[in-house]
């Protein structure tokens, strides 16, 4: 019978004494033993180091890096070319003020209706102004093309580009110390927010975070005064409308957008000590104005003899607005700028507590359409061909009405002229603009 051959292991080497064992020595022990090849071991170490090093060191960097490298550095020239030659000298000129006590301001949004306004009202009385603007084809480009002609008659410069541009607005905080922002550009309309939704996000939402992550990181940092609306108020039914009346109910994507900037303006000054100031608008009109507006295309159709919708409720109830003429409003914002106190911050940091204001800018009296619309008929001496529809679930309220007791105590904010007032002029303006010059409107 054949034996099974026994299967031998590194344990059969093993003495059986213990503390005998002497494990065989290693390559690295034997070359210690030999001085040139263990130099020479040493030598070509160092050589393939060296060598590794010097692979690390030449290697482009990683895609991504480059690829945002590069991004940035096109960013740059990108933003240097569309400022043209000898930017730097313009917008330190145009935010210069004519005396040491002046506010040195960069409005976003100049080349609109209220940003337009307010911009010839700062200048006049001797503050810097300098205009940021997209120019964007919400409404007619033209009409805030001659607002810019106007306001450059008047020493505004107004840089055309957008406020999520952070590469640009880095360029202009680092160009003009300014001690104030009126951030007005925004994406306006109720209605418009169900055809382009993401319009609103990124002008009302991305916009405002890149504008205060710019001043948040300037050193000073501007006091900041912005367009809320009153559209916050949504579906608030206690009036007059309030500051202290809640705000949750929003009616509307712009209105959701206007609400979202008051709780992040609240973060950045909670965060950063950012100075921050926000004015509810209600229903401003005047010269000048937005052509999206009632106001504006019910004189425009009635010219032209079209026939225009008069919304009601559907318990047949008149729809009414809080109309407040332009002039007013410019006078509560200059008042917020008047009474906006230093920013706490410095470099992003945080030094001690702000301001954080939120104030109604209205006229207190709410008028019918209907009103509206008679009003318009007396002035332009023709009938409106009228028609009576319930108002859809488009995003409008039935009615807006402004308390403003507290911009009147705060701002010094009063306002003065009636409806019928500030229609006269408007009509006036807007026959000069479209008749006279020849513009084509109809």
């Amino acid at each position: 019978m054949t034996q099974p051959k026994t299967v031998l292991s590194h344990f059969d080497s093993m003495p059986s004494t213990p503390g005998k064992f002497k494990p065989e020595k290693s390559a690295f022990y034997r070359l210690r033993l030999q001085p040139r090849l263990f130099l020479r071991f040493i030598l070509w170490s160092f050589v393939f180091v060296f060598v590794i090093l010097l692979f690390f060191f030449f290697s482009p960097p990683a895609s991504g890096a480059s690829n945002r490298r590069n991004l940035i550095d096109k960013q740059a020239r990108s933003v240097t070319d569309q400022l043209g030659p000898n930017w730097e000298r313009r917008v330190r000129a145009s935010a210069l003020p004519r005396s040491k006590s002046g506010f040195s301001i960069l409005v976003t949004g100049a080349a609109g209706f209220v940003g337009s306004h307010v911009s010839l009202a700062l200048k006049r009385r001797g503050d810097g102004v300098l205009g940021l603007d997209n120019f964007n084809n919400y409404y007619e480009v033209g009409l805030k093309r001659a607002r810019k002609s106007l306001l450059a008659r008047s020493g505004v410069y107004i840089i055309e580009g957008d406020i999520n541009d952070a590469v640009l607005l880095q360029k202009l905080l680092d160009a003009v110390a300014f001690t104030h922002v009126m951030h007005l550009a925004a994406q306006a309309g109720v209605r418009y927010a169900m055809q382009n939704p993401s319009s609103y996000i990124h002008s009302n939402i991305a916009g405002f975070v890149n504008l205060l992550e710019a001043c948040k990181s300037s050193n000073p940092q501007p006091a900041i005064v912005w367009a809320s609306s009153s559209s916050v108020y949504g579906l608030n039914s206690q009036t007059p409308f309030s500051e202290k009346d809640r705000t949750d109910q929003p009616a509307s994507l712009y209105a959701a957008t206007k609400k979202a900037g008051e709780e992040i303006a609240h973060t950045y000054n909670h965060i950063y000590g950012l100075s921050i100031t926000g004015l509810r608008f209600f229903t401003v009109y005047g010269p000048w104005g937005r052509p999206d507006m009632a106001y504006f295309t019910f004189t425009k159709d009635i010219l032209r003899g079209k026939e225009i919708k008069i919304f009601e409720t559907s318990d047949h109830h008149s729809v009414a607005r809080d109309f407040t003429y332009i002039d007013d409003v410019v006078k509560g914002c200059l008042g917020a700028l008047d009474t906006a106190k230093k920013s706490t911050g410095s470099g992003g940091k945080k030094k001690g507590a702000a301001q954080l204001r939120i104030y109604n800018l209205g006229n207190t009296k709410p008028v019918p359409v209907g009103k509206l619309v008679s009003t318009l008929e007396k002035l332009l001496k023709m009938k409106a061909k009228k028609k009576v529809l319930v108002m859809p679930r488009n995003g409008d309220v039935p009615f807006t009405h402004a308390n403003i007791t507290l911009a009147r105590g705060e701002l010094g904010y009063k306002p003065t002229t009636d409806l019928e007032t500030g229609l006269k002029k408007f009509v006036k303006w807007y026959l000069n603009y479209y008749g006279s010059k020849k513009r084509s409107a109809w």
